[in-house]
């Protein structure tokens, strides 16, 4: 099968598409051909060779896909050959072929296309996990989201309307991507710089944030502490500077605002409590079946596309959610 490789930390020159053995599930898993699959930055992580993220190398990137089951391991019951799934395998999703464990295989609602189907297992599941779990979001909540142009911000701006509403404002690492993060359903976006502050400031009427969403590590933590009101929640849930993280602030300055702070894995949520996870993918698949949820996505042709947008992702320069078109035809 065909399937995109990493054969050593690096850029794209250390990505390739080879043909490696066809994958068969074990028990509790199962085998999918891949459809279509999903891009996350934590791919990108891996293939720039930070800590905690693989020490073995080739490695096979892929962490969610959409597709149709092409075998079942063993004791695994309620689905069948033929179906219509979604999944989030530990990694090998950007291949033809991708094996996962049963527990985190949803099916497919009709009416629910492949193409969109594939942002859910990882982007949209966080994007509800990081709301409604970890932030503790709340109709009327004002909620700043950074990294706003990407694939996880432009699928919180679709599911705030959803949980109720609330005012939603943005930072972007590019002056330029600004006005892409507004047009996915941001009130404001801004760029992240020595003004930031008193930009929040004057949007929020001197307020404040209810709900932070971090994923820069612990880079834009004082600021995330400057800018929230009282009460506030602050969800850290990547690193994607990939340096070292800071320690937390003192207690007496949480205590101080009555804020809390948060973190969230999706990779800890799979490890440790799968049913949890599978409850969100099913969730986000039915706000795309009952509620006409519009998740917008950006189709790359096949895998020989995916170390350029990975590229793109790297330096900043991606907007929205990649999804890329593995089946043939």
């Amino acid at each position: 099968m065909r399937a995109l490789v990493m054969t050593a930390p690096g850029g794209a020159e250390n990505s390739q598409v080879k043909d490696v053995e066809v994958v068969t599930p074990g028990p509790g898993q199962v085998a999918i051909d891949v459809a279509y699959a999903g891009l996350n930055f934590v791919d990108v992580m891996v293939r720039r060779g930070d800590g905690g993220y693989t020490s073995e190398w080739p490695y096979l990137p892929g962490k969610e896909v959409a597709g149709t089951v092409r075998a079942l391991g063993e004791g695994v019951t309620g689905l069948a050959v033929g179906d219509r799934v979604v999944a989030a395998p530990v990694g090998g999703g950007l291949a033809e072929v991708a094996v996962a464990e049963a527990v985190l295989t949803v099916p497919v609602p009709d009416g629910v296309g492949l193409r969109e189907a594939a942002a859910v297992p990882l982007g949209l599941a966080t994007s509800v996990l990081l709301l409604t779990d970890a932030g503790r979001f709340t109709a009327g909540d004002t909620v700043l989201v950074h990294s706003a142009s990407g694939g996880i911000g432009s699928a919180i701006a679709q599911l705030v309307p959803l949980l109720g509403g609330g005012r939603l404002l943005g930072t972007v690492g590019r002056p330029e991507k600004a006005a892409a993060a507004v047009a996915a359903g941001y009130d404001a976006a801004f760029a992240r710089d020595e003004d930031l502050v008193e930009a929040v400031r004057k949007a929020t009427d001197g307020q404040g944030v209810d709900l932070i969403l971090d994923p820069l590590g612990t880079s834009a933590l004082p600021t995330d502490l400057d800018i929230a009101a009282p009460g506030g929640r602050i969800v850290l849930f990547g690193n994607a500077g990939g340096g070292a993280v800071d320690a937390l602030p003192p207690v007496g300055r949480l205590m101080a605002g009555n804020l809390t702070i948060t973190g969230f894995s999706h990779r800890g949520l799979a490890a440790t409590a799968p049913a949890k996870l599978a409850h969100a993918i099913r969730r986000a698949m039915d706000f795309l079946a009952e509620a006409h949820l519009p998740l917008p996505v950006n189709e790359l042709p096949d895998l020989a596309a995916v170390p350029a947008a990975h590229d793109a992702m790297e330096a900043g320069r991606a907007l929205g959610k990649y999804v890329v078109r593995v089946a043939a035809g």
